[in-house]
């Protein structure tokens, strides 16, 4: 049994030709997102994602908001019938560029370990999760929007 399905927002943010991804621990295994989070009740989409951008990276301060285009992809994120965990994000992924020095990034999220820029062709090994590394390889600004379907990586 499946429980009801969460909705996350994230951003694939480019600078320099490179992705921003966001380190997570979790039960003692590395984990690589995108920066984003959760959409609590009563928040847009947007809302939701420019909060997340502020959290995780500190790259948003005083009320201002990161340009972003999308919804650029939507990923069902469905756990396999046997596994430990039982869980159903929906995922809706925009896009935006950083500038300037990223020096100052820092989390306010307790679960964030790190953050790294990578060059696509370094994201094979990652666990990226939703795993959207060929997706993120051929994507280009201005896209249309896809629909990836349902991806889960263990």
């Amino acid at each position: 049994m499946h429980p009801e399905p969460r909705i996350r927002v994230s951003a694939i943010l480019r600078w320099h030709d490179r992705i921003l991804l966001i380190r997570h621990e979790k039960r003692g295994a590395e984990h690589w997102l995108l920066p984003g989070g959760g959409v609590r009740a009563g928040e847009t989409l947007l809302e939701a994602l420019q909060r997340e951008l502020a959290e995780e990276t500190g790259l948003i301060r005083g009320g201002e908001e990161l340009p972003v285009e999308g919804p650029v992809a939507i990923v069902d994120s469905i756990s396999p019938e046997r596994s430990v965990w039982s869980k159903h994000v929906v995922q809706v992924i925009f896009a935006g560029d950083l500038s300037g020095s990223l020096a100052e990034m820092s989390s306010e999220d307790d679960a964030v370990r790190g953050h790294r820029l990578f060059a696509l062709d370094e994201l094979d090994g990652i666990p990226l999760h939703p795993p959207i590394q060929r997706f993120l390889r051929r994507w280009r600004p201005g896209d249309p929007c896809v629909y990836l379907g349902s991806l889960w990586a263990e």
